[in-house]
């Protein structure tokens, strides 16, 4: 058996062998039955090019199949796939595209890490596979990454090479954090200055909050409205939803530099606020009137028509209320809405744009300070301050999505001491990821079914490029990928062992696909970084 067949990551449900390997060259049809033309297109423009195996359509001898069968649904779920490997050829079938897709990413797999790159790198004219047969099929139905491209803006490319990596490892969810104090980055028509002023900061905190240097050069950059379809077209094809973040009503100071009849005008002078140039919680929010609310309906107009997704993420996090007990319009707001206090005031805000979204068949989700004052009624909730936000919601009938920052934080540091370029948050190691256990045990067999899924966080306050993204990001998110499909056990029960053995197959593709990931031994030279950036914050909150 090849080494390609046991270091797939994630790790399927069952594999076993057959009697019969196959051997693919230039002559190998690709046959695409109904419903599967898109993943034969994918398989086309990224195997073929890489391995140099054309794959014209046809039926002979030896042939790569792809086909839906409804009947796997049944067994196991929407996403399920089987791939079989005999003397028939490669079959891929899926209880629907999705599964397809899922088993054509297991077949680049097994292929070896040659085939993850975008031109051929040897002369062989045959690629062989092992005679195996695979079902598989994922644990959730929300397996996500967040990407925050406010504090430091990825261009459009990077995305769409990160959409790619998600979908290499089965996750199917690319949350976009969009909006927040330091950058505006999506094209709103309605409200140019979005982008023309908060797009745009004139200065970066160079580290954590607390370092001492600066870089003086302006950052920005935003997605055009055009920029924005292609991305989502581009991760519809490869079964990932683009879920966008609106943040409000903290995170918001862009906004207000943009259009400063947005913030608290009665207690200060948000004609002077600059987009914000460093890290931390900010204290200027939006001002709970009707104005503010009809601005942002107008925005979400806009950004439902761009992104088809179910669910639109508005924040909701980290909101002082200070600026509110100061503001009479906010005080009067709370007295002619009988709500309680300043907490029911948040709760106002968020339960206005779940009535909003609802009308137009989309869902919210939020960070689960949303909780605090009275939880929306659809409302869905990103459990970030550890599980018990999750806990509540759960309990309480809401759908959750856990991301404990205690554990899926990828921006927080790999390794104790001094060794992190930008040593901020928890020391989360990949066992520890590896290890994460996104269902609390204490939850029951209906509460538990309220988790939708997981998601892995990379907040980007100290990684101001791609290369230091991957750092952070990989190979974590591959230890993450596991734990979000494959059914494992319990944490302490894990093979973190076996694992690691399958990552060293993994890390050829990683290099295949030009990862900059942070090796097992510790950061490569050019991955560290000279200088004072930041330092150790055992048990602080990150800066989101």
């Amino acid at each position: 058996m090849s080494d390609y067949e046991t270091d797939l990551i994630p790790a399927p449900r069952r594999i076993g062998t057959t009697t019969a390997s196959r051997t693919l060259d230039e002559h190998t049809a690709l046959d695409a039955g109904p419903g599967t033309d898109r993943v034969a297109r994918w398989l086309r423009a990224t195997v073929g090019p890489a391995t140099g195996l054309p794959l014209p359509p046809g039926t002979g001898p030896g042939r790569v199949r792809l086909a839906i069968r409804p009947g796997l649904a049944e067994e196991e779920g929407p996403e399920a796939y089987r791939l079989t490997v005999d003397e028939e050829g490669v079959t891929v079938e899926g209880a629907s595209e999705a599964g397809v897709f899922w088993g054509a990413q297991t077949f680049r797999q097994l292929l070896g890490p040659d085939a993850f790159r975008r031109a051929p790198v040897t002369d062989r004219s045959a690629w062989e596979l092992p005679g195996v047969v695979i079902e598989d099929a994922p644990r959730f139905r929300w397996r996500g990454m967040l990407l925050d491209v406010a504090r430091h803006f990825m261009p459009k490319d990077g995305v769409l090479r990160y959409i790619d990596l998600l979908a290499a490892h089965k996750l199917n969810v690319l949350h976009l954090h969009l909006t927040d104090d330091q950058g505006w980055r999506l094209e709103i028509e309605a409200f140019p200055r979005l982008t023309e002023v908060g797009a745009w900061r004139a200065r970066t905190k160079l580290g954590h909050r607390d370092s001492p240097l600066w870089d003086e050069r302006p950052h920005g950059g935003y997605y055009t409205q055009a920029d924005i379809r292609e991305i989502v077209a581009y991760a519809t094809e490869r079964h990932v939803t683009v879920v966008p973040e609106i943040d409000i009503p903290g995170h918001s100071q862009a906004a207000i530099a943009a259009y400063p009849e947005l913030g608290n005008t009665d207690v200060i002078d948000t004609a002077s606020l600059p987009v914000w140039d460093t890290w931390g919680v900010n204290p200027n929010v939006l001002a709970p009137t009707d104005n503010t609310l009809a601005f942002y309906e107008q925005v979400l107009t806009e950004v439902l028509a761009l992104f088809p997704s179910t669910y639109v993420h508005l924040g909701g996090d980290e909101c002082p209320k200070d600026q509110w007990q100061a503001s009479s319009a906010a005080q009067a707001r709370i007295a002619a809405e009988g709500l309680a206090d300043e907490d029911g005031l948040q709760s106002w805000f968020i339960r206005h744009f779940d009535r909003w979204l609802a009308a137009r068949g989309r869902r919210l989700v939020g960070w689960d300070e949303i909780l605090e004052g009275g939880l929306a009624p659809g409302a869905t909730v990103s459990s970030w301050r550890g599980y018990a936000g999750g806990i509540a919601a759960a309990r309480a009938g809401h759908d959750v999505i856990m991301c404990p920052e205690q554990q899926v934080y990828l921006d927080h540091r790999q390794a104790g001491g001094t060794e992190e370029p930008v040593p901020i948050g928890y020391v989360r190691t990949l066992e520890d990821v590896y290890r994460f256990e996104p269902v609390p045990p204490e939850l029951t067999g209906a509460e538990a079914a309220r988790v939708i899924g997981t998601q892995a966080n990379m907040w980007t306050e100290v990684t101001e490029n791609q290369a230091r993204v991957d750092y952070q990001v990989f190979p974590r998110l591959a230890a993450f990928a596991e734990t979000a499909w494959s059914r494992l056990p319990a944490p302490a029960d894990r093979d973190h062992a076996g694992f690691e053995r399958r990552m060293t197959g993994h890390y050829a593709r990683l290099d295949a696909l030009g990862v900059d990931y942070r090796p097992p031994a510790g950061p490569r030279p050019w991955q560290r970084r000279p200088g004072v950036l930041g330092r150790p914050i055992e048990g602080a909150p990150p800066i989101v």
